[in-house]
This record gives structure tokens, C-alpha cells and sequence, in this order.
């Protein structure tokens, strides 16, 4: 209407279309010769029709008669309801009507004897006005006599009230899309725009299904594809769906009315167990075939589903030239040049576009807090290779222990051939984008492009601070895995375990330090029954995350030649750590105390007689260093004989006199 809203214009049709409900009931009345309540005055003369005739958008109860296919006969009926509730002299027409002061409510049964163009399915639980709750039959004598209510969402939308049906909150969640997808997944938003838009009536939508690990990225995509279609977006987990039939149908039910009232898309997340339990599957499958309206749905793996018109696209990361693109630009707004510190970046954290925004704008924006004058380019690319770190961390937190690198290459005694071996798995972590991608290796194979390392030694040779080595001069986090608290007896869950480990570290590349590879890895038997097979397959599962993962994964072990040949000969780095010789156990000793620790009258030579690795010197270091902090002296040969006979007694090992021969 010309002056009007559309809010204010939708209000006049719904209070003109209530009138010409009123009029009936009233001239009903008077046939009845009964006292009838007086005509209402009218506010507006104009009939529901031209009121709508002027007005660009249609107005709601238009839209929900067509929406869901209402007869006019249903749509006086829904009025009725809406009448109850917004005008009060229906409560007198109703009691006038049924004469009963008691049934000041609409009724079936007075809809039926009033109006034209009655017909009885509008009763039909099947039927529009009952199947989608537009309005509710509270408890009466008979179907026909009980109380029609008006359900309060659709109340709502009739006056123009836009909102989330209430007891949809906690199912469906909203989510807004990024500010700009990147090229590769812009892609597929536009893919999606193409394939709904051809749906003009929006009755038979295609079902899109997006799989990958990026979930954040895929309802990014979907919510941007909803934008560009005028469509509202909301997401939900399966697993938030009650389970109870009933419950299901309900919910179901409400979101479909949902969807069309607020012409709104949902992407449904499905997890693993909706693929490999038959019971969630069937579940999964029931609520595609029942769900109505545009549908996402979305999953780590492609869930073979038989809907119609299917339509499927896997999300990946995007490309290391689209995330340079997205660190870039971020840089540059802030006033910073690159100078080729974001290569080392983008290779190392493997981020999706929210995560990448997240970390530059912390590590950016305490760099415009903090004093960087002398040295601006090299605080940047600390502060961004820390926040990148800090990103990545949440997800592993939950599943491993991280552990704080303190050793350094001058803390670590190993032979020479051992060290360059170390030194090599460094510069493959570091060189990795430059060999893969610019040289080509990667487009010769997709396989074997992780770094991949067994750490073999007896207990406190060195392997773990060899690890912590290797994070310190990466700048990487450390996480340990128990392997023994990762195997499960139960079929199948073994890999469920190293899966959600290797997804959780595969963003920031972590070194991933997996301890007792034996609990696994041991020589494959011959397969005999189910349980052999299985375990078979749980070693070939780890051996293709380990060939996949972009990051370092390293195992130990005390029992190297418990492992099966073939799996060692899948290893890129296989170091042996060896039990210390005299030479290095004294040199371990010369490194062991720390600069500000006391010492006093120290032999390092009879000191390295004492058979033990260096995990072993360690702890009697420690040890001496309390008991001589205790005594109020400096570290001497005594507090260490006493140390060591401790450690010896711990790791049930006789101290020979030869050992300690020439200490006192």
C-alpha cells in the first residue's frame, strides 16, 4: 500500500481479513435470531484483496495459505484461531454462535455449521491445518467440540513477527558466513546457487552433501550459497536429535513448517557413527527422507544416500596460495610487508580462512601494541608463528599431553651418524613445501609425503629428548600419545582413536610423539580369526595416516626388533639410540648440572663408570642436587654416590663396587 510498510500494510490485510470473519459469525447470529454483538466499527473499508493488490511482498497469511496448500475453508478455520487471540469481541460471537457462555472458543463444529465451502478433512490428522500444528485440538468432549488454538509461531508470522520457533532453540543453531570465501570454495557456492536456483517454486530442492574434515569451511559455503539465495541458514548435529520416534517426528516436523515459514536452509551434520552403525544410519536415513525444504548435509566421510537429485562436493583447506592470499592481505591493512616470512607459514599451519583471520589478528594486533622499532619484520614473524601455534593447540589439548621443549642441541649426547640423522628430519619439516610443491615431488606421488620417524633405544637413551630437540628448533608443539591408552579390544576402535589424533594435530603440523609403538606394531601373525584381521588393518590404518600427515610423527620403542619388517621399511627415519659408552656417559655428566648449579670436587671420569643411560644420570643429578641443597653444600661425590644408589635400587640393578671404586 502506497505510505505504507510492509509490516504496517501486513496488519491492515490480517485486521481486514479478521473482519470479514466477524461479519459472518455476526450475520449468523442474526439468523439465529439470536443477540448478536454489535458490527465493529471498521478502521479500514478496503477488502482483504485490494489491501494486497498494493502490496510488493505478499502479506503472511497469504503466503502461509499457499505455503502450505490451504483450502479457504482452512483458512477461515486458522483465522478463527487468529481471531481469538487478537480481536476480543470473537469470545462473544463464539458464545453467541454455540450458545454457551462456557464456549467462548473457536470449535471445528462451528466452523463447519458457519462458514461455506466446509469440508470435513480439514479435520484429517493428514491435513495441513493438523499435520504442520498450525493449529493445535486441546482436550473436549469431541473432536469437533474441543477448543481450536492457533500454535504461537504461526500467531507470530501472521502479524509479521519473524522469529525462531522456541522450541527449536538448542536443535538449530544460526551461523553468519564469512566476509569473502576464497576462490576455491567460492566455487562451490556458486555451483550450489546454479543447481537451487533452477528450483523457481522451491518445492523439490536437490539435497547438496558436502564431506570433508572442514566443518567450518562447509557452512561457510552453505551459509554463503543461502545469502546469495535470499535464504536463511541454520545448522544442526544429529546428535542433538532426540531419538524417541515420537520426539523425532515432532521436531522433524516443526523444522520443515519452520523452513518454509522463514524460507530458511538447514545443514544437518552427520559424524562416523551415523555411517557405520546400521541402527544411526537407518536413523539418519529416515530423517533425509522426512526433512522437507532446501537441506545440507554434511560429514567427514561421502554418505551413499539414494535422494533425489543429490548433489555432492568434497571441501578441502584452502590451496597454500589461497591462504598466502588471505595472511597477505591481513598484512598489508595493518601497515606490514611480507618480505617472504609468510612462506614458512602457510607450509607449516595448514588453517582454514576464520582460523587464519583469528591468528593474524592476535599475533597483529600485539604487535601494534608492543615496541618492535629495532627489528619490526622479525617480531611479526615470531608474534604469527606463536599465534598460529596457539590456534592449533585446543584440539590436541583434549587428547595428549603437551610437553614444553627445554632441551637443545647442546644438551644431547648421541653419536655423530645419530645427530645427522636428527638433523635431517629437521630439514625435511622445514624444506617440505619447497621439495613438494615448487620442485614438483608432490604431482609424481600423493603417497609418502609425510615425515615419518621411529625412535628405537632402550629406556633413557635419549628418545624423547631427542623429540623435544626437534620441536625446540622447529618452534613446534610437542604432544605425547600413550599408544597403550589409544589400542582398544573393541573392533574398529582402535582406528576411531588414531583418527581423531591425526585429524586434531593435522591444522598446526605438531610433532606427534607416540610412545610403546610395540602396543601396536608388533610383527603381524598369520591371520587366523577376525581379531588377527583386524589388528592387521589397524597397522596399515596408522602406517597411511603416518604417510599422509603433513607434520612429523615419531614412534619409540625398547624393542625394535619386535616390529614388523614390513612396516619399519614404510619409515623414512629409523634412529637407533645406543646405549651411552664410557666417553658419552662422562660427557653426559659434564653437561648434566647447570651453570648456577654448585658443585665441588666432581671427577667425570669415575663418574661415567656408573652403567646407566642418561635418563638414569639424570635422575641421580637431580637427586644429588637436592640432598646437597638440603645439606647446605655444594654438589659433591658423596651426595651423588647416595643419589645413585637410590636410582640403582629403583631400576633393580645391583651397584657394582667397581663403579664406584675411588670415590672416597
Amino acid at each position: 500500500m502506497m505510505g505504507l510498510s510492509w509490516l504496517d500494510a501486513n496488519k491492515a490485510y490480517l485486521m481486514a481479513a479478521l473482519a470479514e470473519a466477524r461479519e459472518i459469525l455476526r450475520q449468523h447470529c442474526e439468523r439465529l435470531q439470536k443477540e448478536a454483538p454489535p458490527e465493529k466499527d471498521a478502521i479500514d473499508q478496503k477488502s482483504p484483496g485490494d489491501i494486497a493488490a498494493q502490496m510488493a511482498v505478499p502479506p503472511s497469511l497469504e503466503n502461509l495459505c499457499h505455503t502450505f496448500g490451504l483450502s479457504p475453508f482452512e483458512r477461515i478455520v486458522l483465522l478463527l484461531c487468529a481471531g481469538m487471540e487478537l480481536d476480543g469481541s470473537f469470545a462473544a460471537l463464539y458464545t453467541a454462535v454455540q450458545g454457551d457462555v462456557r464456549r467462548a472458543f473457536p470449535t471445528f463444529g462451528l466452523a463447519l455449521a458457519v462458514f461455506p465451502e466446509a469440508h470435513w478433512s480439514a479435520l484429517n490428522p493428514a491435513g495441513p491445518l493438523r499435520y504442520w500444528r498450525l493449529v493445535e485440538v486441546e482436550k473436549g468432549e469431541s473432536l469437533t467440540a474441543s477448543p481450536l488454538r492457533i500454535d504461537e509461531r504461526v500467531l507470530h508470522y501472521l502479524t509479521g513477527v519473524f522469529h525462531l520457533d522456541e522450541r527449536l532453540w538448542g536443535l538449530v543453531k544460526t551461523w553468519i558466513s564469512s566476509d569473502g570465501l576464497v576462490p576455491s570454495h567460492q566455487k562451490i557456492t556458486d555451483r550450489i546457487v546454479k543447481a537451487w536456483s533452477i528450483n523457481k517454486d522451491r518445492i523439490a530442492w536437490p539435497v547438496i552433501q558436502l564431506h570433508g574434515n572442514e566443518k567450518i569451511s562447509k557452512r561457510d559455503i552453505a551459509a554463503a550459497a543461502c545469502r546469495e539465495l535470499g535464504l536463511g541458514f541454520y545448522f544442526m548435529a544429529t546428535q542433538s536429535l532426540p531419538t524417541n520416534p515420537a520426539d523425532l517426528e515432532t521436531a522433524l516436523r516443526l523444522w520443515s513448517r519452520e523452513a518454509a515459514l522463514s524460507s530458511s536452509a538447514l545443514l544437518l551434520e552427520y559424524d562416523e557413527a551415523d555411517i557405520s552403525d546400521p541402527v544411526r544410519s537407518s536413523l539418519l536415513d529416515g530423517i533425509l527422507d522426512q526433512a522437507r525444504g532446501a537441506l545440507f548435509i554434511s560429514g567427514r566421510d561421502r554418505r551413499k544416500w539414494a535422494g533425489p537429485f543429490g548433489l555432492d562436493f568434497e571441501v578441502k583447506k584452502p590451496a597454500l596460495a589461497e591462504q598466502h592470499e588471505i595472511w597477505a592481505g591481513m598484512m598489508k591493512n595493518a601497515g606490514y610487508s611480507t618480505n617472504g616470512q609468510l612462506d614458512p607459514v602457510v607450509a607449516q599451519f595448514n588453517f582454514d580462512p576464520r582460523t587464519i583471520r583469528a591468528a593474524g589478528a592476535e599475533a597483529l594486533g600485539n604487535n601494534n601494541r608492543e615496541d618492535h622499532s629495532r627489528d619490526p619484520s622479525a617480531k611479526t614473524d615470531t608474534l604469527i608463528w606463536d599465534a598460529c601455534r596457539k590456534q592449533s593447540r585446543p584440539k590436541l589439548d583434549d587428547m595428549a599431553m603437551r610437553i614444553e621443549p627445554s632441551a637443545t642441541w647442546e644438551d644431547f649426547v648421541l653419536p655423530g651418524q645419530q645427530i645427522q640423522i636428527l638433523r635431517n628430519i629437521a630439514a625435511h619439516l622445514r624444506q617440505r613445501v619447497r621439495v613438494y610443491e615448487q620442485w614438483g615431488f608432490a604431482a609424481k606421488s600423493t603417497r609418502g609425503l609425510g615425515v615419518s620417524a621411529l625412535f628405537a633405544g632402550e629406556s633413557g637413551t635419549g628418545k624423547t629428548m631427542a623429540a623435544e630437540v626437534l620441536a625446540s628448533e622447529l618452534r613446534l608443539d610437542l604432544y605425547h600419545i600413550d599408544l597403550s591408552q589409544v589400542v582398544s579390544k573393541y573392533i574398529g576402535e582402535t582406528e576411531k582413536n588414531l583418527r581423531r589424533v591425526f585429524d586434531a594435530a593435522e591444522d598446526g603440523g605438531a610433532i606427534l610423539l607416540f610412545d610403546e609403538a610395540d602396543a601396536l606394531f608388533g610383527k603381524r601373525s598369520e591371520v587366523k580369526d577376525s581379531h588377527d584381521r583386524y589388528a592387521n588393518i589397524e597397522i596399515s590404518y596408522l602406517l597411511q595416516r603416518m604417510e599422509a600427515y603433513r607434520g612429523l610423527a615419531i614412534l619409540t620403542t625398547n624393542m625394535k626388533s619386535a616390529l614388523d619388517a614390513a612396516f619399519l621399511r614404510r619409515l623414512r627415519f629409523i634412529v637407533n639410540f645406543p646405549f651411552p659408552d664410557a666417553a658419552q656417559r662422562a660427557e653426559i655428566w659434564q653437561r648434566i648440572f647447570p651453570q648456577r648449579t654448585p658443585i665441588e670436587g666432581l671427577d667425570f671420569g669415575k663418574l661415567a663408570r656408573l652403567n646407566v643411560a642418561g635418563g638414569n644420570i639424570r635422575n641421580i643429578a637431580l637427586n644429588a642436587a637436592f640432598l646437597a641443597a638440603d645439606a647446605g653444600e655444594p654438589v659433591r661425590m658423596g651426595h651423588i654416590l647416595s643419589a645413585a644408589r637410590s636410582e640403582y635400587s629403583k631400576i633393580e640393578k645391583p651397584l657394582s663396587s667397581s663403579e664406584i671404586s675411588g670415590w672416597q
